[in-house]
């Protein structure tokens, strides 16, 4: 298994999280291909479907990680560029150690 996905699995143990995202990722991707095939036939006056379904996956997903109790990938990123501690897993599925909070501090 590819080193990412066995990082990504980690990340999303949760069942709830885990299918929130099965739904999410793929209204975001969905958004982006809409997007460029609106913007290919010029149809800027149909800019609220893939918005919509852009904040309709980033929500789900975000919900996935309020239940999860960890940050999302993005904002880890920005914590990571700011120096600021993150939580890439969270503490309730780390095996007793602080593996799952990291800081960079």
């Amino acid at each position: 298994m590819p080193g990412w996905l066995t990082n990504w699995l980690e990340r999303h143990q949760s069942r709830t999280s885990f299918w929130l995202h099965m739904v999410g990722i793929p209204l975001t991707i969905a958004a982006l291909v809409l997007a460029c095939v609106q913007l290919a036939a010029w149809r800027w006056d149909l800019w609220w479907r893939p918005a919509l379904l852009l904040f309709a996956g980033y929500l789900l997903q975000w919900i996935g990680h309020v239940i999860e109790g960890n940050d999302m990938g993005e904002v880890i990123l920005v914590k990571k560029l700011l120096g600021k501690p993150y939580v890439a897993i969270s503490p309730k599925y780390s095996q007793g150690d602080a593996a799952g909070a990291k800081s960079n501090a």
